[in-house]
């Protein structure tokens, strides 16, 4: 008997229990171990898939992100230009009032000033004519202090107011 040759009848065996082995895994064993690789496929084929999508929805977000950013850069411009406007306007707005404030004190100023003005030429007129009066009153009583003069005087008076009339 050689060590490296087995005999006859325990290769039968051997051969046998091989193929019960064999034939019990191919009725039993394998269908669940291919179902479970199978399971495990297709669990992996929907991760990925999942995760394509998952990826492809956060592409999207980014780009509406972006889109979204883009469009809030641009209102934010648009309302600090507009901000700017109107704070222009009401700067001019104000310039204009304050000039017509200024114009207005101006001319209340001038009118009060031209009234003052008038005001104090008539006093000075009444002034001059009381001077005239009290004048012409010295000057009449040192001219008419004879009785002739005075009737002189009166009848030239008398003329000059008949000459006016006609």
């Amino acid at each position: 008997m050689s060590l490296l040759l087995p005999e006859s009848g325990l290769l039968f065996w051997m051969l046998l229990s091989f193929g019960i082995v064999v034939f019990i895994l191919a009725k039993y064993g394998f269908p669940v171990i291919i179902k479970m690789v199978e399971e495990r496929k297709q669990y992996i084929e929907e991760s990925l898939f999942v995760a394509q999508k998952a990826h492809d929805e956060l592409n999207n977000i980014k780009s509406e992100s972006e889109i979204i950013m883009n469009n809030a850069r641009k209102e934010q411009v648009r309302i600090m230009s507009e901000a700017a406007q109107t704070r222009d306007q009401l700067i001019s707005e104000a310039k204009d009032k304050a000039n017509i404030e200024a114009q207005k004190l101006i001319d209340d100023a001038r009118k009060q000033i031209q009234a003052e003005k008038e005001e104090a030429i008539r006093d000075i007129r009444r002034q001059v004519a009381d001077l005239s009066v009290d004048i012409a009153e010295k000057v009449l009583r040192e001219k008419l202090d004879r009785k002739e003069e005075q009737m002189n005087m009166i009848n030239r008076l008398i003329d000059e107011i008949n000459v006016s009339k006609s």
